[in-house]
C-alpha cells in the first residue's frame, strides 16, 4: 500500500471540496471491541477530531463540519451525557490556543441553550479567540438536528410573513437557506460518515442535497489521515452534474 506522501501525490489541490461535513460514529464500538469504557472511545475520537482539523486546513479545505452530539443525543445515559459535555468543554479549553496559531475559525451550531453553562461559556469564548481567523471554518455541531434547524427555519419565516416583513409569495430557497444555521456558508460537497452504517441521522437534511456521499467502516477514532484521503481522492473521481448530463459537465 502506498504510504501517505505517496498517495498524497494523487490529490489534485485545484479539485479540492471547498466543504467537508463528517457524521463521526464509532467511538463506542472502538472501546467495546477493547473492553474499555465508552469514555475511553470518546477520548480517543477527540484526538481524531484534532488530527482531521490539523490535515484539514493544511490542504487547504475551507469549511469543515463535524456532527459533534445531536439532539437525539441527549436520550442517551445521563452518565454518558455528563462525560460529554464534560469532554467537549474541557477540549475547547485545551484546543483553542493551537486554532488561533493554526489560523482556523470555530463556529457553533444547534440548540447551544440546552448545553451546561459552563460548556457554552468555553464554547464562546473559543468563537471569540478565533473571530478573526481567515483560515479553516471549524463548524462543530452539538445538541444539533436537522429537524429542529429547518423547524426553527420555518418558525422565523412565518415571525417575518406574520409581522409584514417578507411576502410568503416571494420566499424561495434562498429565503429558507438564509434562515438555516449555515446561512451564507457554502453547502457540503462531501459527506462521510465513518463507523460503516449509512444513514444520514438527521445531519444537514437541506444542505447535502447534493452532496456526494461516502461512507467507510472505519471507526472514528481509527480515521487517521491516509483513511480521510481516501475519501477526498474517491471524491475527485466522481463526476458532479447537479442534474446536467455528462456532455453538459464536461463542456464547461
Amino acid at each position: 500500500m502506498k504510504d501517505l506522501e505517496e498517495r498524497l501525490k494523487e490529490l489534485d489541490p485545484a479539485r479540492l471540496p471547498k466543504h467537508v461535513a463528517i457524521i463521526m460514529d464509532g467511538n463506542g464500538r472502538w472501546a467495546r471491541m477493547r473492553a474499555r469504557e465508552r469514555s475511553d472511545g470518546h477520548a480517543e475520537g477527540v484526538n481524531s477530531v484534532n488530527r482531521i482539523t490539523r490535515f484539514s486546513s493544511d490542504i487547504g479545505i475551507k469549511y469543515l463540519t463535524l456532527y459533534a452530539f445531536s439532539t437525539e443525543n441527549w436520550n442517551r445515559p445521563q452518565a454518558e451525557v455528563d462525560m460529554l459535555m464534560s469532554l467537549i468543554g474541557w477540549t475547547i479549553r485545551k484546543e483553542t490556543p493551537d486554532l488561533v496559531a493554526n489560523n482556523v475559525k470555530i463556529h457553533i451550531l444547534g440548540e447551544t441553550d440546552r448545553l451546561p453553562e459552563e460548556v457554552r461559556k468555553s464554547l464562546l469564548d473559543g468563537v471569540e479567540a478565533t473571530a478573526h481567523c481567515t483560515g479553516l471554518n471549524l463548524l462543530l455541531c452539538l445538541s444539533y438536528s436537522s429537524r429542529w434547524e429547518l423547524t426553527r427555519a420555518a418558525r422565523e419565516l412565518a415571525r417575518k410573513a406574520a409581522l409584514g416583513e417578507i411576502n410568503p409569495e416571494e420566499i424561495d430557497e434562498n429565503t429558507l437557506a438564509g434562515c438555516l444555521s449555515t446561512g451564507g456558508i457554502p453547502d457540503p460537497d462531501l459527506l462521510i460518515r465513518t463507523g460503516g452504517e449509512e444513514r444520514i441521522s438527521n445531519f444537514l437534511l437541506w444542505q447535502i442535497a447534493y452532496s456526494e456521499l461516502y461512507f467507510t467502516p472505519v471507526l472514528w477514532p481509527d480515521f487517521d489521515n491516509a483513511a480521510y484521503l481516501e475519501a477526498l481522492i474517491d471524491y475527485q473521481q466522481r463526476e458532479r452534474r447537479f442534474g446536467k448530463t455528462s456532455d453538459q459537465v464536461k463542456a464547461k
